[in-house]
């Protein structure tokens, strides 16, 4: 049904359309002045056409040939009556006038204009001074056509302005989308009859209704991003439940800009997969203030809105959990645990291969949602993940299965050298831990009450732990708060990105206590480091022993033990390399000879498991100056 600009318009049956579906939405009881009963009676909102002599008397008034569109509209009707809601009597060829400012826009716009307004600004403070206007009866609503902004068809935009809707006037192409808008417009204000109202159905609601369905089934067969342009223009028309299914397609694919799932995450039935996305945007954009989660649930039953509160409080506490039923929910379950330990790669194909087998909750569901929320699960999304979700087939419905997207974390350790789009570590510290479970590690790593995993935690939330509240700073004290996780097959990691100065004199290495009955590696790097002289250590230790060791700092290498070859240190620092190229180097040495790798999109974006290690830094020798600071 929406044509573009370029489209003529067949004004005859459009108009008859839509003067036929406004008679049809009156009252029989509702009050009405004599001209709109006669429209009523003759199911005919305009007037009779404008011979070519009236059309050339306006022209010749005016001084200009009007634009096609508006031309072809008065040679069917010379004017026309309720142009959507606000505008009450559109002009035809007697009433079509310069609005010379008579609305005084012109200097309210030019207030606003400083030296550096561009075109667009500029225009919207011109076109109320050379502006022909259509308005004649209004809701202090404005139409003006624009005369000096011809386009190749010979066409000029339409411009309107009301002060409720927004401070920029709104633009549409030519007359004839004009009328296409405010036809919508009617439609959308009707698609709710209220009481007393007639049933708002017509040859146009079905004929939406049925594009709905279509693309209902399509978005499931894997078209969703098809299908979200036909839901769209139901939108625009205010279908009923358009939004709320777009919106579910919209979220997938990351925007969350008016996404509220309107008519449908207020539905008891939708409402467990529908408000954990819908709150927990709430809860990233706003502190306490919960009003306009309340006005985006205007209409929902007291259990929706209990659940709805409840599920926000769990969304902010972290504590929000996920679940599905049949295999997809069981696959839910493997997934975060693979997310839990760092490898989000893994547990998205965990979701992607089980959701053929995923059901709707009925026939307004489109894709499993609740899981956005969760804060394991709710870091896998990207815009390309989200694509290859809608377009896998899905709910019982056959289609082509999508390329799978390439994962987000890269094999070894070198990532940690190249300055990303998420992070820059010019210091970070990591430990190794071979054939170890990651819950294990707190018990190699930590002591007393210390030795045990918190909840998982995003990168910033680690920062605002480490520094918002501690109250007490010990220039020898270093107990890190380090991410944990698995680091492949045979390994588990604690790491740090963000760790305390390097004190070479008072460093103690972790890897002994780790490596106790099997093997540790210790990495810190500090060759990119801004705070002081770059630096790198590495320590290995075997059965609760160090086996070897080396620390490259104030430009001198020290070394302890038997050093592999492909490790030695002299094979990275004998030269002038730079830094990057150096740390890049000794990275990718230390992943061939362990087999080890760090999951970059975990670490970076997700949310990991902590532990507060032991202090990497003996306490200080007699005579050894230190200072503590403690904060009120």
């Amino acid at each position: 049904m929406t044509k573009t600009a370029a489209t003529p318009l067949d004004w005859h049956p459009f108009l008859l359309r839509w003067s036929g579906e406004w008679a049809d939405s009156l009252p029989d009881d509702a009050g009405r002045d004599e001209a709109d009963e006669a429209a009523r009676r003759d199911r005919w909102l305009g007037f009779p056409p404008a011979s070519e002599e009236r059309i050339a008397a306006m022209e010749a008034r005016l001084g200009r040939r009007m634009p096609p569109s508006y031309r072809e509209f008065l040679q069917v009707s010379d004017g026309w009556r309720h142009a959507g809601e606000f505008i009450w009597l559109l002009a035809g060829t007697t009433d079509v006038r310069r609005h010379d400012n008579e609305s005084g826009l012109a200097d309210l716009f030019e207030e606003y204009l400083d030296d550096d307004a561009g075109p667009d600004e500029r225009r919207d403070a011109d076109i109320w001074r050379r502006g022909l206007q259509l308005d004649v009866e209004s809701d202090i609503t404005h139409v003006l056509l624009d005369p000096e902004d011809v386009d190749e068809d010979g066409e000029w935009p339409v411009y309107t302005w009301a002060s409720w809707r927004a401070e920029a006037p709104e633009r549409h192409a030519n007359f004839a989308e004009f009328m296409r808008a405010m036809y919508r417009e009617f439609h959308s204000l009707h698609a709710r009859p209220a009481d007393g109202e007639p049933e708002f159905a017509n040859d146009t609601t079905r004929e939406l209704d049925a594009l709905m369905e279509q693309a209902r089934l399509e978005a499931l067969r894997g078209h969703g991003e098809r299908a979200v342009h036909a839901l769209d223009e139901a939108k625009e028309y205010g279908r009923p439940r358009a939004a709320g299914l777009g919106d579910q397609i919209r979220r997938l694919l990351g925007q969350t800009y008016m996404v509220y799932f309107e008519d449908v995450v207020t539905d008891p039935l939708y409402a467990p997969e529908l408000l954990p996305a819908l709150v927990a945007e709430h809860a990233a954009h706003s502190s306490r203030d919960d009003s306009t989660l309340k006005y985006h649930l205007r209409g929902a039953g007291d259990d929706v809105v209990s659940l709805a509160y409840a599920t926000l409080e769990q969304v902010r506490a972290g504590t929000y959990r996920y679940t599905a039923a049949g295999p997809f929910g069981e696959a839910v379950e493997r997934a975060r645990e693979r997310a839990r330990w760092g490898d989000t790669d893994g547990a998205w194909r965990t979701l992607l291969d089980a959701l053929p087998e995923w059901q709707p909750l009925g026939p307004d569901h489109l894709a499993p949602l609740g899981w956005v929320a969760d804060p394991l699960l709710g870091t896998l999304l990207t815009p390309e993940r989200g694509r290859e979700l809608l377009s896998t087939p899905r709910g019982g419905q056959a289609g082509e299965a999508p390329d799978p997207t390439a994962g987000l974390d890269p094999d070894g350790l070198a990532w940690l050298a190249d300055p990303g789009p998420d992070h820059d570590l010019t210091s970070y510290r990591f430990v190794l831990v071979e054939d170890v479970e990651p819950e294990d590690l707190p018990g190699r790593l930590a002591d007393g009450d210390e030795a045990a995993l918190r909840v998982p935690m995003s990168s910033a939330e680690v920062r605002r732990r480490l520094f918002g509240g501690q109250r007490e700073f010990s220039s020898y004290d270093d107990k890190a708060l380090m991410a944990v996780g698995r680091a492949g097959t045979r390994w588990s990691f604690a790491f740090d990105g963000g760790p305390a100065d390097f004190h070479r004199q008072r460093f103690v290495s972790p890897a002994a206590a780790a490596g106790a009955g099997t093997r540790a590696v210790v990495v810190w790097s500090g060759l990119r480091n801004w705070r002081g002289e770059p630096f790198f250590h590495l320590s290995v230790a075997q059965d609760g022993a160090e086996q070897y060791a080396f620390t490259y700092a104030d430009g001198e290498i020290s070394r302890t033990g038997e050093i592999p070859g492909a490790l030695d240190p002299d094979r990275f620092f004998g030269s002038r390399a730079e830094a990057a190229e150096t740390e890049r180097s000794l990275l990718e040495a230390v992943t061939a000879e362990f087999g080890v790798r760090l999951p970059r999109h975990a670490l970076m974006n997700g949310r990991l498991h902590t532990l507060t290690t032991r202090s990497w830094t003996r306490p200080p020798g007699d005579g050894e100056v230190y200072a503590v600071v403690s904060i009120g």
